[in-house]
């Protein structure tokens, strides 16, 4: 937007675009490598203390032997899209001017595949820098439809996804999401409503015990990526990738079934 070689000086382009001028002369710093161990090292912790917000990570950060203040820990907790998990008044909310949609699921038996789609987004240290996974799984038989990598926190790659899975295995009956800006805009909602699927959202800040998405991140941090610089990387192998989704979760624990047998013994997915 801003002309560099226009006749009208820049603090004027700055004013009537209605930027700061401070803006146009800034250009963003990449993180540091010591904030890149401390951003791996709060991922650690937030995986197994959810509840701790800046000042217990702080705490327990310096009982390490980091140096570091609580304002600090709160700048990277933001960037790393995460935030503590507990009961609070009012805290839920939408991005202001999206639609909100009502929570389809309580008290919803879910017993089939394409029944119910979940997605959710998680923050993936890598051995340089960090990314961020979204993935789309069935409900029912926990298999992982689709799944996309973004440097950024837009919505695209998570339509990206979503097209894929319903270009892949058809159309759920319901989708849900929890209340991220990029589940709730028109660029991913309007794909669903356009391809006529039911979209719940969850306006708690609590996780519905049966989303098998969330959990499906989580497991992935703990159980394929470690946390060494050397094993801090999505698999170049796609046949590596492919095995460590399909036989994560065993969907029947007496007869171990995995998600791709059971979605293969139905008629709803391949």
């Amino acid at each position: 937007m801003i002309d560099r070689k226009h006749a009208l000086p820049l603090v004027r382009q700055a004013r009537e675009l209605g930027i700061s001028r401070g803006s146009v002369y800034y250009l963003p710093r990449p993180v540091s490598p010591a904030d890149l161990a401390i951003m791996r090292r709060i991922d650690e912790l937030h995986l197994e203390f959810p509840f701790a917000g800046s000042r217990m990570l702080r705490d327990l950060l310096r009982q390490e032997g980091t140096t570091i203040g609580r304002l600090h820990v709160a700048s990277l907790m933001k960037k790393m899209a995460i935030e503590a998990i507990y009961r609070r008044p009012n805290t839920s909310k939408p991005s202001p001017g999206h639609k909100i949609y009502p929570y389809l699921l309580r008290g919803l038996l879910i017993v089939r595949p394409n029944q119910v789609w979940a997605t959710d987004i998680s923050y993936i240290p890598m051995a340089k820098g960090f990314v961020y996974l979204v993935a789309i799984v069935d409900w029912f038989s926990r298999k992982v439809l689709a799944w996309r990598v973004s440097i950024t926190m837009q919505a695209d790659f998570c339509v990206e996804a979503l097209e894929d899975a319903l270009g892949r295995y058809g159309n759920p009956e319901i989708f849900n999401t929890d209340q991220g800006s990029q589940f709730t805009g028109m660029a991913f909602t309007g794909v669903l409503l356009r391809e006529k699927v039911a979209i719940s959202v969850n306006r708690r800040p609590r996780r519905d015990p049966r989303d098998h998405a969330g959990k499906l991140l989580a497991r992935l941090k703990k159980d394929s990526l470690g946390w060494g610089p050397e094993r801090c990387r999505l698999y170049d192998n796609s046949r590596s990738k492919t095995s460590w989704i399909s036989y994560l979760c065993k969907a029947d624990r007496v007869t171990l079934w995995t998600p791709i047998h059971i979605s293969q013994d139905t008629e709803c997915i391949d």
